[in-house]
């Protein structure tokens, strides 16, 4: 077992450190956030599974707190209220429950962060395809290849590993970055909670 977790540690370690290759797509999608968050506009995140987990951390590190003391940041999670995603899902089809939240909430200058470590949810790919018809800046995080939904992403973010568990990792360990980043631009005198 001891073996087992050292060599799951390094593959970790070695497609987290790989992500680094994509250091500018990171930094271009903090400035992204930054620009809409001081402009007026929001975050809109979702995925499915562990995707939905990312989804909804995003959101909460940036209404809530990373790092500093310091106002909300408009962001939501389209995971999290499960009544309209059953309903959506009852009354139309599981491939609607992001994209109708989507078209309801969004306005104009609004930026969306669609997660899938395939690329090809077909729930998420409805979504970012709406958004796109909005006009809206779509961030998205994906595995090795991308999928279809790197496509319909102004920035996407191709965690380097056909794993799902290890693409999970990177998506995660850059979502914490951004956070950081965006909260450091927009609060830089704002003090540290811990």
């Amino acid at each position: 077992m001891k073996k087992t977790v050292e060599d799951k540690l390094a593959e970790s370690s070695r497609v987290i450190g790989a992500t680094a290759a994509q250091s500018e797509t990171v930094s271009r999608m903090a400035e992204t956030l930054i620009t809409a968050f001081q402009r007026g506009h929001k975050l809109l995140a979702f995925g499915n599974g562990g995707s939905a987990c990312d989804a909804t951390n995003f959101a909460d590190e940036l209404t809530g707190r990373y790092e500093r003391n310091r106002p909300g940041l408009p962001a939501l999670s389209l995971n999290t209220n499960t009544s309209d995603l059953t309903s959506i899902a009852n009354d139309f089809g599981y491939e609607f429950v992001f994209e109708r939240p989507l078209r309801a909430l969004a306005k104009k200058g609004d930026v969306v962060v669609a997660i899938s470590t395939s690329g090809n949810s077909p729930n998420v790919l409805k979504a970012a395809q709406a958004a796109r018809e909005l006009g809206l800046t779509v961030l998205g995080f994906t595995g090795e290849s991308g999928g279809k939904l790197k496509a319909l992403c102004d920035l996407c973010l191709c965690a380097p590993s056909k794993s799902v568990a290890r693409v999970q990792e990177a998506h995660i360990a850059v979502i914490q970055i951004i956070c950081g980043m965006v909260e450091d631009a927009m609060f830089p005198d704002a003090p540290k909670a811990h």
